[in-house]
């Protein structure tokens, strides 16, 4: 098999390469910071771990509550991070990123005071705790511990890890996806390659005492490639991420990644119109998880619970979904998207049952949400970097397994919608009302997946639905994304084969 020619903009690829690093660094800060940051005392080379004077944090907690609070930490992070594009055979653009700062927080009572500095000294860092201490003033202040440096258990291994591979390797996994893509079908007009990978260090200290710090490596590969033909497009979408090392890619390969997106793409071409109408929905496993992360997971976060405002809130052991029904929080799945060591408040990262055969038993919860509510802490604290304050947020969430057969659901569905894939949807956590776009559908006759549809959206109450789910599949299986809540947080959601009776589903032409 031969490869098509690739090119960088005119540039031949060993100047590229040459180029990355300096032009990414470029991009991502000047030239002077950058030696600063590299330079940097605390920071290993070729390492993004933080070491900080025990000494110089518990001062910088003692500053945040001279005027009061319950409870204080400060959160170091040090990433290190490239990310390349590739486009009609072309690499595009290469960025090599460094962030680095700190962030120090104090609560007092149901307030939060906060503030953030890039420059990881304990001068800033003090006025940082300075400003955050501003919340506490004139109230109940409790005396901090100071920090000892504790351990987690681990959660992520790596084999290979990110910074000893060159980047031709990373190029080459790139245009292996990109060939695979343009070979399954010549109607493959285009591919698109993104690849990005990072290594993030962190230190969390806190006023009970606690100093953790680890390093964390994350892989995310994306290729989408666009169908062309029977006078219509389809762009599809296959997502691979890890915390892991590079050797991801002997686990699942690119190829395999590009032909199951260039699959899509093909498929699609042929679909009709999506009829609308009430409809027996059966999802296939994986990503199709997805939707209860967003339509349950996170009306059942802390905060929204906290302020009474969920459509959870007050339903604590009753009986809220089918008895089929489980659904699980477990930040502990070896090298999953969603699983770290600890969460960014230093909490052990665990699995949790949210709703046991149908009935809710637990929320997620940070540590003022755990406060506000008399809870245990979960796990969930996360935060987007260090410029953000930790709130409650799901880490690899998932429908349990049931006992049915994929197959003899699919059998036993007179009629409805088959949903392959789900593209994104929103939720309202308050009345618990959502709406999701499925990218790749099929319509069900006579217990048999036919003719695939288009334009076809998921619509109603995270209640309704869950209450509707009456056979749960043994595939249980998982996708990689992005969740936004405000702020971003890496996440995996699954589920197994699953039913749905009876669901709104929106389309552009009336049920037959």
């Amino acid at each position: 098999m031969k490869f098509k020619k690739y090119f960088v903009e005119g540039i031949p690829r060993r100047k590229f390469l040459e180029a990355s690093l300096k032009g990414g660094i470029a991009l991502a800060a000047t030239p002077s910071l950058m030696m600063q940051l590299l330079s940097c005392k605390g920071v290993e080379k070729g390492s993004a771990k933080i070491a900080v004077d025990p000494q110089v944090l518990d001062r910088v907690i003692q500053k945040a509550l001279e005027k009061g609070g319950e409870f204080a930490d400060v959160y170091l992070e040090n990433r290190i991070s490239r990310e390349i594009l590739m486009e009609e055979s072309k690499f595009k653009s290469a960025v090599f990123g460094i962030s680095q700062g700190a962030g120090v927080r104090v609560i007092s009572g149901d307030k939060t005071g906060f503030a953030y500095t890039d420059d990881i000294t304990e001068e800033k860092m003090m006025r940082a705790a300075e400003i955050a201490s501003f919340v506490a003033k004139n109230g109940q202040s409790v005396g901090p511990v100071k920090v000892k440096k504790g351990s987690r258990e681990s959660y992520v291994t790596v084999k290979l890890p990110l910074g000893a591979v060159a980047d031709e390797k990373r190029i080459d996994v790139m245009k292996r996806a990109n060939q695979a893509a343009l070979d399954y079908d010549s109607r493959i007009q285009m591919a698109s390659i993104s690849y990005y990978d990072e290594v993030r260090g962190r230190t969390v200290a806190n006023s009970e005492g606690l100093l953790l710090s680890d390093e964390l490596p994350l892989l995310f590969f994306i290729v989408q490639t666009l169908g062309v033909g029977n006078n219509t497009r389809h762009m599809g979408r296959e997502r691979l991420s890890r915390h892991s090392g590079f050797e991801m890619f002997d686990e699942v390969i690119p190829e395999e990644v590009a032909r199951t997106c260039a699959r899509e793409s093909i498929v699609m071409l042929e679909a009709k119109d999506a009829p609308a109408g009430i409809m027996d929905v059966v999802m296939q496993n994986g990503w199709g998880g997805v939707l209860v992360h967003e339509a349950v997971g996170h009306p059942l976060e802390g905060d929204v619970i906290a302020r009474q405002t969920g459509v959870f809130t007050g339903k604590l052991g009753k009986k809220v979904a089918s008895d089929v029904f489980t659904m699980v929080d477990d930040g502990t799945l070896p090298n999953f998207r969603g699983t770290t060591n600890f969460d960014d408040e230093g909490t052990q990262m665990k699995r949790n049952v949210l709703i046991q055969d149908g009935v809710l038993v637990k929320y997620m919860t940070d540590v003022l949400s755990a406060k506000q509510l008399k809870m245990e802490r979960t796990g969930n604290g996360r935060r987007e970097s260090f410029r953000y304050i930790p709130i409650p947020r799901m880490t690899n969430t998932f429908i349990e397994k049931g006992k049915d057969k994929p197959e003899d659901i699919l059998a036993s569905t007179k009629s409805g919608l088959f949903v392959q894939s789900l593209s994104g949807g929103s939720v309202n956590p308050v009345t618990g009302m959502f709406n999701f776009t499925c990218r790749e559908a099929y319509l069900i006759e006579d217990g048999k997946k036919t003719l695939p549809v288009k334009g076809a959206t998921l619509i109603g109450s995270c209640l309704d639905v869950i209450s509707n789910i009456d056979a749960v599949g043994d595939d249980l299986d998982f996708g990689p994304g992005i969740c936004g809540k405000g702020q971003a947080a890496e996440v995996a959601a699954g589920q197994p084969t699953v039913r749905i009776r009876g669901i709104n589903v929106g389309g552009s032409r009336a049920r037959r």
